[in-house]
């Protein structure tokens, strides 16, 4: 049986109650330095202590996942163990919103470097799968769409080149990039993804189709980047 290090939320409420019956919720430390100083003044304890509402919850999630960036790729039947589905589903949306909204903002520059696919792709950070998206481009390099083209393992098998170029020619797109997750966060690639980079940079040249790059989505860790270019490697000319 799952051995907790911790109290229950609900045995935690009750233990808060029974100790101070009048205290509020939150500490007004943290809701007053987030009123004066602004989100950035406060620590990863301190934002998960305004979402989950007591700093001890707080404390324990960071304490037995390691760290707040293990804790966000916490998946929900991991964080019902120790909390309400709700507040779990909450404490998953919260955590994600950060790197959506930085995603989403990156689609609007112009796609002409690995780290500009790597800052709109950082969503895929968040999957617990890998995910092969394709990003469909104009005539300046500017994002038309993106289509997530297969969830679950990245093979030569899955990634049909039918389905990776059907939405090219469907939206007319000028150019394509490729970029799929690594969900262990090392960027390095695989020899299924050598081969299949290979076998796709093929099928576009053979169908007149440029295919700029094919970049992996990672985590930066010790001095390395979190992202890796067949094109910046040379596999893509």
């Amino acid at each position: 049986m799952f051995q907790h290090i911790f109290q229950f939320e609900s045995e935690l409420q009750n233990s808060s109650q029974e100790a101070a019956p009048s205290s509020p919720k939150l500490s007004p430390t943290v809701s007053e330095k987030l009123e004066r100083y602004g989100s950035s003044a406060l620590s990863g304890v301190e934002h998960l202590t305004l979402i989950l509402g007591k700093e001890d919850l707080a404390l324990a999630l960071v304490h037995h996942f390691g760290s707040v960036k293990a804790l966000s790729r916490a998946s929900i039947p991991q964080l019902v163990q120790f909390l309400p589905r709700r507040k779990a589903e909450t404490l998953v949306a919260a955590l994600s919103m950060s790197t959506i909204a930085e995603s989403e903002h990156a689609r609007s520059e112009t796609f002409d470097t690995p780290e500009s696919v790597y800052r709109a792709c950082a969503d895929l950070k968040l999957f617990n799968q890998e995910v092969l998206r394709v990003l469909l481009l104009d005539t300046r390099q500017r994002l038309i769409t993106m289509i997530d083209v297969t969830k679950g393992g990245l093979n030569e098998s899955l990634a049909y080149p039918r389905d990776i170029f059907r939405p090219v020619i469907v939206h007319s797109a000028y150019s394509f990039i490729l970029a799929h997750n690594h969900p262990s966060g090392d960027p390095s690639p695989s020899e299924a993804d050598l081969r299949l980079t290979r076998r796709l940079n093929e099928a576009a040249r053979i169908l007149q189709i440029q295919m700029l790059d094919h970049v992996i989505i990672g985590e930066p860790m010790n001095g390395r980047q979190g992202y890796f270019s067949f094109k910046e490697a040379g596999t893509i000319g």
